[in-house]
């Protein structure tokens, strides 16, 4: 197996290439004068498997030179090309509304257009994004890591409450890894014109919850949740995200709102997390090598 890693990714890169049987894949992202992007490979491909670590988040440039590799590395003769991507992005564009892009659906025919053979990542956002995705999807679960983390801080009495509906079966999954006996809790959400407004609470609580999800962006769903938890007695929140996108700075409301922690991965390069002493960062590295080899 050859991992061709884009730079931004080498500290999962570096660990993954310790398995045996893989070795490092050269490439390069060269321009023409006019900034046309094109691909050089230093490596011979003909005839085997190739995995690419990256992201097809923005700055738009990511898509297109994941998806140049993906192409020329069929086009050089590779038998298979995985795409490992920790986040994957777009996925969240996966229902049908009147008048507005259904972007998981593009972005599943432009990898299978550039001749990717399957997808790795983590946390996938709902099941919908299979439908769309016409790929073999392998979607590898933190419950296991975030058990072991809430077992060690002795979190297991505490109460599980899913943001909202989609979220439920992440905290299920959780639950169960942890040996948690309560039922997980949920909110119902709707956007509105100045926001998100979330339902009354379903289930039972305590002075302790964890909260599940598979991202933190702006962080707008977490607010809401966490300003409801408050005003039913929560005292202390604990939250696990897979992806930690952090966009913008209203998620730092979250301290205020009886948050005590946020863990979240590496999906996201650590270069682009926020330097907080409340915000914890699994490496998954770990996860994938023992997941995938």
């Amino acid at each position: 197996m050859i991992l061709f890693t884009f730079p931004e990714y080498e500290y999962i890169g570096s660990v993954l290439r310790k398995s045996p049987g893989y070795k490092k894949g050269n490439f390069f992202v060269n321009r023409y004068a006019n900034s046309e992007m094109h691909i050089s490979l230093d490596t011979d491909v003909r005839g085997q498997e190739c995995t690419i670590l990256g992201t097809i988040a923005p700055p738009d440039t990511n898509l297109v030179s994941f998806l140049l590799l993906a192409d020329t590395l069929k086009r050089k003769g590779a038998r298979k090309v995985t795409a490992l991507l920790p986040y994957l992005a777009y996925t969240r564009h996966d229902k049908i509304v009147t008048k507005e892009s259904l972007a998981t659906a593009w972005i599943g025919g432009l990898l299978e257009q550039s001749q990717i053979d399957a997808i790795t990542t983590l946390s996938l956002h709902s099941d919908e994004d299979r439908e769309y995705i016409p790929l073999p999807i392998n979607a590898l679960s933190l419950a296991g890591t975030f058990a072991t983390i809430i077992a060690d801080r002795s979190l297991t009495d505490a109460a599980i409450v899913a943001p909202d509906e989609g979220a439920l079966d992440r905290c299920e999954a959780v639950k169960r890894a942890a040996e948690m006996q309560m039922h997980v809790a949920s909110f119902k959400k709707r956007h509105t014109a100045t926001g998100i407004a979330l339902s009354r609470i379903s289930g039972t609580i305590k002075p302790e919850v964890i909260i599940v999800d598979d991202m933190i962006d702006t962080g707008q769903t977490l607010i809401a949740c966490c300003r409801q938890l408050k005003t039913l007695g929560v005292k202390r929140i604990t939250i696990f995200v897979t992806h930690g996108l952090f966009t913008g700075t209203a998620w730092s409301q979250l301290w205020k709102l009886g948050v005590d922690r946020i863990y979240c991965t590496d999906s996201i390069p650590p270069s682009l997390l926020p330097k907080d002493a409340h915000i914890t960062i699994i490496p998954i590295a770990p996860l994938l090598q023992k997941e995938l080899y």
